[in-house]
């Protein structure tokens, strides 16, 4: 199993002696999910934190109605986890699915606090993954409200531009809140702008 971007994406909030990178490594577990699979499904109780290695997964609720709302694309050293089941127990209110045959390293909750009380200092790494995990989801808050349905695609495709590749147009559209036709339309003017 290799551990290196598990260990570079800590290393950019906190350093780790080789002793603790041990302690760390021993509580972790490799995991390879096929396409199409589920890493989480909706009403299950979140039990793990997942760091993608390689691959590609969609976090998405589906409503009473059965339709598909897609919350975030998670791709190579981006987490994937119902952080609110996670930490509370209770049912997810969402699914994690494989787009792509998905490598990750996980993480239960219970290694993740015996962590904490074995190098105080994950605590701090943590603490930031949850702070950016709720900046981001403020600010894609304030984007859906504040921003046009064009706007909101050309924001996406910059910030995430291989996802755009790897990722079906109708669940693209999904996750900005639009049909496909409408962000098919997006694509079209977009191209008779040039």
């Amino acid at each position: 199993m290799n551990t290196d971007s598990l260990l570079n994406y800590i290393s950019k909030y906190i350093d780790l002696t080789e002793e603790e990178q041990a302690i760390l490594l021993s509580k972790i577990k490799y995991r390879k999910y096929q396409k199409g699979q589920y890493i989480l499904q909706q009403g299950d109780v979140c039990k793990i934190s997942c760091f993608i290695l390689k691959g590609c997964a969609k976090s998405y609720h589906i409503d009473k109605e059965g339709q598909e709302h897609i919350i975030n694309f998670c791709i190579e050293d981006w987490w994937a986890s119902d952080l609110g089941s996670l930490i509370s127990q209770d049912p997810s209110d969402f699914n994690i699915q494989c787009i792509e045959t998905t490598e990750v390293l996980q993480f239960t909750y219970n290694d993740q606090e015996s962590l904490v009380n074995e190098i105080p200092k994950m605590e701090r790494l943590f603490r930031k993954m949850l702070e950016r995990a709720l900046v981001s989801s403020q600010k894609r808050i304030v984007r859906n409200f504040s921003l046009t349905a064009k706007e909101r695609y050309l924001y996406f495709k910059e910030q995430n531009p291989s996802i755009d590749q790897r990722v079906p147009q109708y669940m693209i559209a999904s996750y900005l809140g639009m049909t496909k036709e409408f962000l098919s339309k997006i694509k079209s003017q977009l191209i008779l702008d040039q």
